[in-house]
């Protein structure tokens, strides 16, 4: 066919609309009209004309980006001839045309798709998209412009082969990594040579010339040195390394690409191209050298390896010695990413052993001073190489067996001191010039400070002496100020912030103290460290009446919690130097009275600072983390601080706790009841006046709500006030039920809430059914009193409270249900105020129906509607779900998944029951389970093993009715007609089970299945219920595989062999040995040739 020039012209303008128009209805418009271009029918030979007679570069780049999509989507049906005839178009085509940049970049993106698709596709016994490097060829030996083409294809192609793309996700994971193997093994190390050949040729051509000025030129080494890049971060053994550990990355080199490595010419090469490239290319350069320097130490022999960290720190040392470069940002990161993989990847007894390992270790030690006094110029994600790199050799001194001296202990304490110093020298800067203060990035600040936890252990009597002495210095003067009539504001907070750093400071220091290392001079000088903080937290509690400073406060909950980790606990030596030093300077004698510092800062943080969310959050965190311990806990409950808490927790004495509206303040409700649970619990024992005491101010706040609820249809009704007490009850309650997790503490407590505060929660729903703030607390609540946690819930013999709790939860289920049904929200809206709480419901109601604690029999028997009304509703609200929406929600999934598991499992007859759309529904929901298992983003087990369960279940149950069904003995009892539905609903619907079964068998032969044992239990009962079509499922799979179709056959006829037609217990363990066999020959068939990789962690740890 051929398009008109009109129409060509009209699709131009169009383009021009779409990238360059400022009006947003007419992008839109035109937005629209290529949308449906885009989607005709015949859209492949519409782009092929378009792109061969447009003049515009928005045109081609449309064309372009069209014919992308086309092959990459798979039900798009394109012939091999199409795709090669494309092929060879776009090669030709970006030959003979002068095109764009992004258009340039569009081509090779489309080329290396239709490259990567069809890399196993043979024409005429010719694998015709493996002929790349000849096909580029005729582009490399041209023009510069033309060579950048060539270059640029091969770097599209190595991406896109790398990554795992849209069209990737839809299909096999383990295709795309066959495809990128078989790439890896026939085409990406002579690429890789190609590169640093044309590289070293440039570099010579560029030297001569006396530098890069040439644009062409420089636009060729980008590539050149991108398409390097590309080569040394391929993904070599299929791992999918996490970027965001970076500093652990090691390069899976594969063996064959030794000689490029044992020629240390190409080290070399990119230090040269470092030196000579000006600033915009030179840190691709040292970018390279950092994944250079990260490749496998078992590529190398010992000896191999000495000589190749030869010429590392060698190059390393000479960038030191000429420094010129690193004034540029990102030469300055690249460089510090090298210097962190010298020892992420090489231990430090190999480093001492290179000859110019001292020289390299001083310029190295005044790099990183320099670097950190400067610090407030330097990008923090620098500063955290530099910093893990000194962490990394100090951590490894102790393995060291080299006699050659690491020097550590000269340049270390410079480290130390420089950090230091630069932080504390940094608070005048940022407050007297406005600057961002560093102290608000907490991210960064712990990470630097786990780092320095190390690095300060290193002549740990030196960081001591550095912090006493600034630490001195700063306190005397905060003093003194203090002592003036009217202090400086600015001068104040200058102060502040160094007393912060130094409490920060000294919380890492202590941290850094670990057990096999102990040393007692160490544990004394940590006293004194201790004792300097606590002297200053008295001082700024003594004007708290007056104000205090935030960042202040944060860093003594800091210093609390790392000196908690070291000296308060169980493993902790009471003989230890700290609590001496203590007792001399401050009388605490022991632990005990250490916990007591800890509760009076507590309470006094909780009282003044009820209005400061990050105090508030990580003091109510020190709290419960402090309430877990097994030992301390027991310390705590005798203490004058904690009674206080225990007796006295009313809005009165904890601002917090009284009548507001803000939802976080609510939320550490939570918490912090929590933690008073557990202290309640240590003496509680069987105590109901103790008990009862403790719940006096909640009662009284749950009779106060009672009253003002039952005046809802009186003027007097204050309902804001209502509503904000029940949301702050609801979580109060929920912390003292989840720390109840004795059966006597639980009994107490669910007799003192029913029934006579049961009705104020049912009430709440049904008045503020429509506001999350009120439903999610409440239903969670009822939740969490419905979880039989520890075997909590074991109820006397003769007691109902089982089936009254069963009935609350029915209750109030059914009664949140049927209200928000009739909610219609916008999509923004959908999660959290409604699908939010129907997730609770599910929770809920899998607790009640999985806790033991519920005969459910005994409600049909004596007429109860309470079970049959909560299944019912749970159907319904499943049914106002779009599946859609269950998958893009994670925790809705969970919690729907595992709650069907529960249903299929114990009311099987239930779901038998149901009307056919809604069991079609429920199988739907199944299959998009486990049809999602296998994608990208989404490899939840606990949804995997919920689908897999719940369809175990129900194809039991099936088989079981159809073998009754079929059996041609006389029957004494007919069938139910529930069964017969059932029955019926599946023979009319077959497809269902059969798209599952195609599922269950495609994850398990081609996916990374996790789950097998899970899968191997409904797969047995798929196969026998669709004999016919997992015969002809069989027949298509063994068709596709060509090379290996009668070890297929093989491998099939061995999964059921010695099965018999039953779903008895030994029949199924026999299929799942069968099926595990059958899953391992499959991948040793589709497993490529792996690098040998050897490397091991402990390997690294010198």
């Amino acid at each position: 066919m051929d398009i008109p020039a009109e129409e060509i012209q009209q699709l131009e303008i169009l383009c021009k609309h779409l990238y360059e128009s400022s009006d947003p209805v007419q992008r839109a418009e035109a937005e629209k009209t290529l949308v449906n271009f885009q989607n005709s029918p015949d859209s492949l030979v519409r782009c092929q004309m378009l792109l061969e007679r447009a003049h515009s570069s928005y045109s081609q780049l449309l064309a372009t980006t069209t014919l992308t999509k086309l092959i990459s989507r798979p039900a798009q049906v394109i012939t091999l001839q199409q795709r090669i005839q494309i092929r060879n178009y776009i090669l030709s085509y970006m030959a003979r045309a002068k095109l764009d940049t992004y258009v340039v970049q569009a081509l090779t993106t489309l080329f290396a798709r239709v490259t990567k698709l069809g890399w196993f596709d043979s024409d005429k016994d010719e694998f015709i998209f493996r002929n790349v490097i000849t096909d580029v060829s005729n582009f490399l030996q041209g023009a510069v412009e033309h060579c950048t083409i060539g270059v640029q294809i091969l770097g599209a192609l190595t991406s896109e082969m790398n990554q795992v793309s849209e069209s990737d996700a839809n299909r096999s994971l383990t295709k795309h990594r066959k495809i990128a193997s078989s790439f890896r093994d026939q085409q990406l190390f002579e690429i890789f040579r190609l590169c640093c050949t044309m590289l070293k040729t440039t570099l010579e051509s560029g030297m001569k010339s006396m530098g890069f000025e040439d644009p062409l030129q420089l636009a060729l080494v980008n590539h050149l040195l991108r398409l390097g890049h590309n080569c040394l971060t391929f993904d070599f053994i299929g791992t999918s390394t996490d970027e965001s550990s970076d500093d652990l990355c090691t390069v899976q080199i594969p063996t064959n690409w030794r000689p490029a490595f044992l020629d240390f010419s190409t080290l070399q090469l990119f230090f040269d191209l470092y030196h000579t490239l000006p600033s915009t290319l030179s840190p691709m350069a040292l970018s390279c050298l950092v994944q250079i320097a990260s490749v496998r130490r078992s590529l190398f022999s010992n000896a191999e390896r000495a000589k190749f960290l030869t010429h590392l720190v060698n190059g390393v040392k000479y960038i030191l010695q000429n420094p010129h470069g690193l004034s540029d940002a990102n030469n300055y990161h690249e460089f510090c990413r090298l210097l962190a993989r010298l020892k992420s990847n090489y231990q430090l007894g190999e480093l001492v052993l290179v000859d110019s390992y001292p020289e390299a270790i001083q310029l190295i030690a005044k790099f990183t001073i320099d670097s950190l006094r400067q610090m407030l110029q330097v990008a923090p994600n620098s500063i955290h190489y530099l910093l893990s790199l000194w962490q990394r050799m100090v951590a490894s001194v102790p393995y060291v067996k080299a006699t050659e001296p690491h020097m550590l202990e000269t340049y270390t304490p410079e480290v130390t001191r420089a950090y230091i110093t630069s932080r504390i020298d940094s608070v005048a800067v940022c407050i007297r010039e406005a600057n961002e203060d560093p102290l608000d990035d907490t991210a960064m600040v712990t990470q630097q400070l786990e780092q320095l936890s190390v690095i300060g252990r290193c002549e740990y009597q030196k960081t001591c002496g550095l912090i006493v002495q600034l630490f001195d210095q700063a306190a005397q003067t905060y003093q003194d100020l203090l002592q003036r009539r009217s202090p400086t504001p600015v001068d104040l907070a200058i102060q502040e912030g160094q007393l912060a750093w130094l409490a920060y400071i000294i919380g890492s220091a202590i941290g850094g103290r670990v057990s096999f290392n102990s040393n007692e001079d160490y544990d004394s000088m940590d006293g004194e460290l201790v004792c300097r903080v606590l002297q200053l937290m008295q001082l700024t509690d003594s004007r708290l009446s007056q104000g205090g400073c935030e960042r202040l406060e944060l860093a003594f909950l800091s210093f609390f919690e790392q000196f908690r980790k070291i000296y308060v606990g169980d493993q902790v030596q009471k003989a230890s130097k700290v609590y001496r030093r203590l007792s001399e300077v401050l009388g605490l004698t022991d632990e005990t009275m250490v916990l007591s510092v800890f509760i009076r800062k507590i309470i006094t943080n909780l009282k003044y600072w009820s209005r400061c969310e990050q105090i508030l959050s990580k003091t109510l965190s020190l709290l419960n983390d402090l309430s877990v311990g097994y030992n301390s806990v027991r310390k705590l409950v005798k203490l004058e601080e904690v009674q206080f808490m225990l007796n006295n927790h009313t809005g009165e004495h904890f601002p917090f706790l009284g009548l507001n509206q803000n939802v976080n303040d609510l939320r550490f409700r939570t918490v912090f009841y929590t933690a008073l649970g557990r202290l309640l619990m240590v003496d509680l024992g069987e105590d109901e006046d103790k008990f009862h005491s403790f719940m006096v101010p909640l009662t009284t706040s749950m009779e106060a709500v009672g009253q003002v609820l039952a005046n809802t249809e009186t003027p007097l009704f204050r309902a804001e006030e209502a509503k904000w007490s029940v949301v702050g009850l609801a979580r109060d309650l929920r912390g003292i039920i989840f720390a109840f997790n004795t059966r006597s503490a639980y009994i107490m407590f669910f007799d003192w809430v029913y029934p006579a505060y049961t009705p104020i929660l049912q009430r709440a729903i049904e008045l503020w059914y429509h506001d999350p703030h009120v439903t999610t607390p409440v239903l969670k609540l009822m939740a969490e009193l419905a979880q039989n946690r520890g075997q909590r819930l074991q109820f006397d013999v003769c007691s109902p409270n089982g089936v009254l709790l069963f009935r609350e939860a029915s209750k109030m289920i059914c009664s949140y249900g049927s209200r928000i049904l009739s909610v219609d929200l916008p999509k923004a809206q959908l999660y959290s105020h409604k699908l939010k709480g129907i997730s609770v419901s599910f929770l809920m109601l899998k607790a009640a129906l999985c806790g033991n604690y519920v005969n459910f029999g005994v409600f049909r028997l004596y007429g109860d509607e309470a079970l049959d009304n909560v299944l019912n509703c749970f159907v319904k609200l499943l049914l106002s779900i779009p599946i859609s929406d269950l998958m893009d929600y994670p925790k809705l999934s969970q919690t729907y998944y595992v709650l069907l598991e529960c249903v299929a499992q114990d009311h099987m007859n239930f779901l038998a029951s149901l009307d056919p759309n809604m069991f079609l529904y429920i199988l739907s929901s199944i299959s998009e389970g486990l049809s999602a298992i296998g994608k990208i983003g989404i490899n939840d087990t606990m949804v995997c093993a919920g689908c897999c369960a719940t369809l175990d279940h129900i194809i039991t149950y099936l088989f079981k009715q159809c073998t009754l069904k079929n059996k041609k003995m006389p029957r004494l009892i007919a069938l139910p007609p529930n069964n017969d539905r059932v029955l019926q609903t599946v023979e009319q619907h077959p497809e269902i089970l059969q798209q599952m079964l195609a599922t269950v068998i495609n994850i398990v032969m081609f996916e990374d299945c996790r789950n097998q044992w899970s899968m191997s239990r409904p797969l047995l009962g798929l196969i026998l219920l669709n004999e016919e079509y997992f015969g002809r499922l069989r027949e298509s799979l063994i068709r596709s595989q060509p090379e290996k179709q009668e070890a297929m056959a093989q491998w099939f006829d061995n999964l059921m062999e010695g099965i018999e037609r039953n779903l008895l217990t030994k029949n199924r363990d026999r299929f799942t040995q069968n099926l595990a066999v059958f899953r391992r020959d499959i991948n040793e068939s589709l497993k490529p040739n792996l690098p040998s990789v050897t490397n091991s962690v402990s390997d690294m740890m010198c």
